[in-house]
């Protein structure tokens, strides 16, 4: 069975994504599907279909997954190596921006928690879209204003104060284990919701 999402951050395996008979093919073997089966319903010649999956098995997107006998031909089935792909942001991001993550430790954690995010989001969206689960979930969002560091330092002491004893009560409780993510950053101009 695949992963259920797979972080892309190389050039070969950003470019074979590049192409949309491609996503559909990854979609199509989200199961094992022959090259021919996949052409089927793809609505596209069975030539087009075996070039990209020969390019999606060379940027390891897919991979053999056992074969199928049809009437005199034994096909080769393939399958994605995992159920949704996400192009992680740093794959955009030159040297500068690299080298300010590595001194900048908390910017470096909200980095990877947006992917961390994303990973999730992506997970969860696949269990909405191909196995009709109703995915509980919320998101809170505020805008504060911080004057200078003593002010910032203030209230993340404070919020950690009001916040530790809540996820602490229910960080021991059995259930659903749900994540909760907490990030402060200066707002960003034109973003969705700033």
């Amino acid at each position: 069975m695949p992963a259920s999402v797979l972080q892309v951050d190389d050039d070969a395996r950003v470019q074979a994504l590049a192409h949309p008979i491609r996503i559909a093919l990854l979609d199509a073997m989200r199961v094992p599907e022959s090259a021919a089966g996949a052409a089927r319903q793809l609505g596209q010649p069975r030539q087009t279909v075996n070039y990209h999956v020969k390019e999606l098995v060379k940027a390891g997107l897919i991979r053999p997954a056992g074969e199928r006998r049809k009437g005199n031909f034994i096909e080769q089935l393939y399958e994605s190596v995992a159920n949704a792909f996400v192009v992680s942001p740093r794959f955009t991001w030159g040297d500068r921006r690299a080298a300010a993550l590595r001194d900048q430790v908390s910017l470096e954690h909200l980095a990877a928690l947006g992917e961390r995010v994303q990973h999730d989001v992506t997970a969860l969206l696949d269990d909405a879209a191909f196995d009709g689960l109703e995915v509980p979930s919320a998101a809170v969002t505020a805008e504060v204003h911080l004057a200078d560091e003593q002010a910032r330092t203030s209230f993340m002491a404070e919020y950690l104060r009001a916040l530790g004893p809540i996820l602490k009560k229910y960080g021991r409780r059995k259930g659903t284990p749900f994540r909760v993510a907490v990030a402060v950053y200066p707002a960003v101009e034109g973003t969705p919701d700033g």
